[in-house]
């Protein structure tokens, strides 16, 4: 596994080791042991999720106040644009973000600590998105940030995905401003 430091030292970006020929390929998707020595953490987790969406469909930016998830994410169908907020006031990259792209193709993972919002938006004709977390859901605790908040900027790819307005849910649209969100 080969992993690649982001902007943010606790984002983690993880290639796998993919054994392939004319017949297809072969991946260990996921290892516990692999993951930790790689990484240097210990992490434990108790949940997977899966989802699917339509191109343009954008997800976020989601995170528990209490309860905080660590996620491990991948895609195993198209392809999706994913973003990391860092929600931690006593860190030296609060409210910074960053973005990368997710594919079946490139068969990357994202690794997004406790103490982030989460979200995507997909830039193929669909994608099939899977979670890791290192706790579990507790809608009472979910709160969500505006995906385009001036103050963090993110910088999502619509206009180069030919995404002329996201589709989101009605959680997504009533998504709170940065300056007003319960952080960590």
């Amino acid at each position: 596994m080969n992993v690649i430091s982001t902007d943010i030292t606790d984002l983690l970006i993880l290639e796998p080791k993919v054994f392939g020929d004319e017949r297809g390929f072969f991946f260990e998707s996921f290892n516990q042991r692999d993951f930790n020595e790689a990484t240097g953490l210990n992490i434990a987790f108790v949940q997977d999720n899966h989802s699917k969406s339509a191109k343009g469909v954008l997800r976020g930016l989601h995170y528990q106040i209490q309860q905080p998830q660590g996620k491990l994410v991948r895609v195993v169908s198209g392809e999706v644009f994913d973003v990391a907020v860092d929600l931690r006031r006593d860190s030296a990259t609060f409210g910074k973000w960053v973005g990368v792209i997710l594919s079946a193709e490139n068969k990357r993972s994202f690794w997004v600590p406790a103490g982030f919002a989460h979200g995507f938006v997909v830039l193929s004709d669909s994608a099939e998105f899977l979670y890791k977390t290192t706790d579990y859901y507790a809608p009472q605790f979910e709160r969500c940030i505006a995906w385009n908040d001036a103050t963090l900027g993110v910088q999502w790819p619509l206009t180069s995905a030919g995404i002329a307005e996201p589709q989101l849910s009605v959680k997504d649209v009533q998504g709170l401003a940065f300056l007003q969100a319960d952080l960590f």
